[in-house]
């Protein structure tokens, strides 16, 4: 599979990478969770994205004792920290040490390749976090860092504070054919500071898959009809999405592709991504994901995706889901 270079970072991660947000924290059965990280390997992914609140640990302590069975040095291996675990939240340097911690121990290794901050925690000065990644970088606990879903005003804070030239290689935002608020400002800020977009979401949580017809339930087999993982697809589903997400079908069948290779291979024709993260409940799936690097799509299909999805995508600077703007400074810094 294609790889591309994180940033810069010395990591050449697959464009293709495998994510277990809502999938392997709780929302597939562990025997689903095997198969799906060993196809994903086995099919030649070489990254790995996962978070420690992510089913309040379980992710990690999944991929912990499935990836130990692999060479730690064939796979690049991303967590981040932020959200709310055993009651405890934020970027606090206290924080950031006991939870980089924590997760290592999940994880079963001794490092991870990325360790990245969730959101922004508008309540720890930001001189306090940049110190504390700089730390764990120093420990050997880290290799790089990276960030998700922050401002403009925030990357920059960020990259103002770095210590001893510990800075951000990645960005990771939500970004599809139906949510586009990065790209007006996040992506060429970051791609003139060296940092790459890691996309989360890019399936929309699946609606771009067109397995969802407006007026009619989802399928019984789909994230939208799991009350363990429909928390967020549910705001996806009105008529209106639906009906403009159908039109894309035409498209996709006129160049011979999946609809879920148009979507995934329209976030990776931009060059400011390095990778496109994927969840997956069956191994099948895996593998037409994966098939969606070797498509190319020229500029009258992208105009031709445009037009038929007209008003419905997001653009602009909205914030995405758990994400707040504003930046708190040390007392006395600039």
């Amino acid at each position: 599979m294609n790889k591309r270079k994180l940033g810069d970072s010395d990591l050449e991660v697959t464009e293709i990478s495998l994510g277990s947000w809502l999938t392997y924290s709780g929302g597939v059965e562990r025997e689903q969770t095997d198969a799906c990280t060993r196809a994903a390997f086995d099919a030649g992914i070489n990254f790995f994205d996962t978070a420690n609140a992510y089913g309040n640990g379980a992710s990690e302590a999944a991929w912990g004792d499935i990836l130990s069975d692999y060479p730690r040095d064939e796979y690049v291996l991303a967590t981040k920290v932020y959200f709310p675990i055993d009651g405890e939240s934020g970027l606090s340097a206290a924080q950031i040490h006991k939870q980089i911690d924590a997760s290592l121990e999940r994880l079963r290794t001794d490092h991870v390749d990325l360790y990245q901050c969730h959101r922004f925690d508008v309540e720890t000065p930001i001189e306090e976090t940049m110190e504390a990644l700089a730390e764990v970088v120093k420990a050997g606990k880290a290799r790089w860092i990276g960030f998700s879903e922050w401002t403009p005003e925030q990357i920059e804070a960020g990259l103002g504070a770095a210590v001893d030239g510990v800075t951000f290689v990645s960005s990771q935002p939500q970004y599809s054919m139906l949510w586009r608020a990065p790209e007006e400002e996040v992506f060429p800020l970051c791609a003139s500071r060296g940092i790459s977009q890691v996309v989360w979401s890019p399936l929309a949580e699946g609606v771009l898959s067109g397995k969802y017809a407006p007026g009619e339930p989802p399928p019984e087999d789909s994230r939208a009809s799991s009350e363990a993982m429909n928390t967020f697809i549910r705001s996806r589903l009105d008529d209106e999405t639906l009906t403009a997400v159908q039109r894309l079908r035409p498209i996709a069948d006129e160049i011979g592709i999946s609809m879920v290779q148009l979507a995934l291979a329209w976030v990776l024709r931009r060059d400011e991504l390095a990778s496109a993260i994927i969840g997956a409940s069956r191994p099948e799936q895996i593998h037409e994901n994966i098939a969606a690097a070797e498509v190319t799509l020229s500029s009258d299909v992208c105009d031709a995706i445009d037009e038929a999805l007209g008003d419905v995508p997001v653009r602009g600077t909205t914030l995405a889901p758990g994400a707040h703007g504003g930046v708190l400074h040390r007392h006395g810094s600039d």
